[in-house]
């Protein structure tokens, strides 16, 4: 009898072990991310930039008051508001915000459309990146406001010339982001596609861009940042009226009239417009896809 209750509970153990193992996996499997409350969500994500504005309105207005700079070289927030409200009831503020976000977004769409090719290509063919992968890092590095003067004598003073230099400031960055990305990938992925059938551009589209997503993401927002600065490059340098009234062409008007009012609520509108524009579209689409990747933890 002692053998027997020996051998039983040696043969139980393991598969006991096994339960229990697969039982935590189950459990890990199960476990869902709380969803934020509408209260922790202000008080965790709205509250603390509102305060670190307020905290900047307030030292803004201190130092107007206390005329610590010369009125004309620091007008105070009641007189960029009033800048403000000038724009709203002539209204023309949506109007030069809306030209300059439209030739904006459409430059870095086909940005996108140039660039994630280009560094697909340069991240699996050797000889191209040992020929163009230095070149884009370079570009990357170049000033946007240097590539004004060429395309302006290249296509004048048009949209045509916006569009270039946008090309020339968000292309570069979002070829790079794309490499890094792929250059990340484990080489097992592309091992387990072959074998699957996923070749060429088969295999690029179902396995490398998918494996990739987080760092052509990054370099995506980095495109957009850097089509972004081209364009106020561009609309500050070339003006014209065929280009119509853009957020960079006011700055500069203002700038011709001395109006240092004026002058900061065009860099407000930049500032506000390029956060917006990573908030609601590059901040979810990056959330979601890091948390599918088990790469984010917290709330939905």
């Amino acid at each position: 009898m002692p053998s027997t209750d020996t051998t039983t509970a040696t043969e139980v153990a393991p598969h006991e072990d096994t339960a229990g193992v697969e039982a935590g996996l189950d459990a890990l499997d199960a476990v869902q991310p709380q969803r934020t409350s509408p209260a922790q969500l202000l008080r965790e994500k709205v509250l603390p930039p509102v305060l670190a504005v307020l905290l900047v309105l307030a030292g803004w207005q201190l130092t107007y008051s206390l005329h610590v700079v010369p009125d004309y070289k620091l007008p105070g927030p009641v007189d960029v508001w009033h800048s403000f409200q000038d724009l709203w009831f002539q209204g023309t503020l949506f109007s030069i915000i809306w030209t300059s976000v439209w030739r904006g977004l459409s430059g870095f769409v086909l940005a996108v459309v140039i660039g994630t090719p280009i560094g697909l290509v340069v991240a699996r063919v050797k000889p191209v990146r040992t020929a163009i992968g230095p070149v884009l890092q370079g570009l990357q590095s170049l000033p946007s406001v240097a590539w004004v003067p060429a395309a302006v004598i290249w296509l004048g003073i048009n949209s045509s010339m916006m569009y270039v230099v946008i090309l020339l400031g968000a292309v570069p960055s979002i070829a790079n982001g794309l490499v890094a990305g792929i250059d990340q990938v484990p080489p097992l992925f592309l091992r387990a596609g072959r074998t699957l059938g996923a070749r060429g551009l088969s295999g690029a589209r179902h396995v490398l861009l998918p494996a990739a997503l987080p760092g052509y993401l990054a370099g995506l927002k980095q495109g957009w940042a850097f089509a972004w600065r081209s364009l106020m490059a561009a609309e500050l340098i070339a003006g014209s009226p065929d280009l119509g009234l853009g957020l960079g062409r006011y700055l500069e008007n203002q700038r011709e009239a001395s109006d240092l009012a004026g002058v900061l609520l065009g860099i407000v509108l930049i500032l506000v417009v390029g956060v917006v524009i990573d908030l609601l579209v590059f901040t979810p689409i990056e959330r979601r896809v890091l948390r599918g990747r088990g790469l984010l933890q917290g709330s939905r």
